[in-house]
């Protein structure tokens, strides 16, 4: 099974660019198409949050025309940068057989037809930058994993629920982690949990796991390990992630980068 991971794409209102740099628009649709041209192709994407710029409804009608050209089944939960009321008209256009949390906000549910057991968690508030997870959340969450104890899971969400060395994000905290973690820790069917938020390639053991941060649409974060430095971004190609569940139950990751050039492939063993 093959699961493009995509996050923090920042889609603007037509005409307009990410802080005044990246076309995050033109970058998601060279994404699109490299990922629709890929062979095997994905079985499906998931989206973790960071969808739009600012939250504004033109700016998720046009991730929506985006996302419909995928040919494969997509997903998304919100991040920081998007409002739950604008976000939900995507809901009814994601496909497969999703069950959705029957209580409070409705970004939390189970994909159940699929080889792996994916479950979409909504990290997102409505006050703050930083992450949120409720015992409501908390709760539905084990409750799920409960009935799916024997299948190999995902978990999706925006924020990691832990820190990864990342200034602004570190700062802007995780609400509720203890409670995300003793759940995870009791699940050791949970072979990932996927996240964005920190524009980084990233992996860090937590809870008897591991959590994965995708690259971003080309705001790639400047990684200032001294933790002094004000929030800067870089300007690269954008990327995504290819998690790959292999035959023999492993997880593979590949960091995918989608550059304007042709840069092969080329075998090994041409002439020089």
């Amino acid at each position: 099974m093959l699961i493009a991971h995509i996050s923090d794409t920042h889609i603007t209102a037509p005409g307009l660019t990410a802080y005044g740099k990246v076309d995050t628009v033109e970058n998601f649709t060279r994404c699109i198409s490299y990922i629709n041209k890929m062979a095997p192709r994905p079985d499906l994407v998931v989206v973790t949050g960071d969808i739009t710029y600012s939250g504004q409804r033109e700016e998720v009608e046009t991730a929506g025309l985006l996302l419909s050209r995928l040919h494969m089944p997509w997903y998304v939960v919100p991040g920081n940068h998007d409002r739950r009321s604008t976000l939900s008209s995507l809901l009814d256009r994601q496909s497969g057989d999703t069950v959705f949390r029957t209580y409070g906000d409705c970004f939390d549910y189970l994909i159940e037809d699929r080889e792996l057991c994916l479950i979409g968690l909504d990290s997102s508030t409505n006050k703050a930058p930083g992450g949120k997870i409720s015992v409501l959340q908390a709760d539905w969450l084990g409750e799920c994993l409960a009935a799916n104890r024997e299948r190999p899971t995902l978990l999706f969400l925006h924020h990691p629920p832990v820190k990864c060395g990342v200034l602004e994000t570190d700062e802007d905290g995780f609400a509720g982690a203890k409670y995300l973690g003793e759940v995870v820790a009791d699940f050791p069917c949970i072979l990932r949990i996927l996240c964005g938020h920190i524009h980084l390639a990233s992996h860090v053991a937590w809870c008897g796991t591991v959590v994965t941060t995708a690259p971003s649409m080309g705001l790639q974060l400047y990684l200032d390990l001294t933790m002094q430095l004000p929030s800067a971004f870089m300007v690269e190609d954008p990327g995504f992630y290819l998690h790959y569940y292999t035959p023999r139950g492993n997880l593979v990751s590949h960091a995918v980068f989608v550059g304007k050039t042709d840069h092969g492939p080329y075998l090994f063993d041409q002439p020089r």
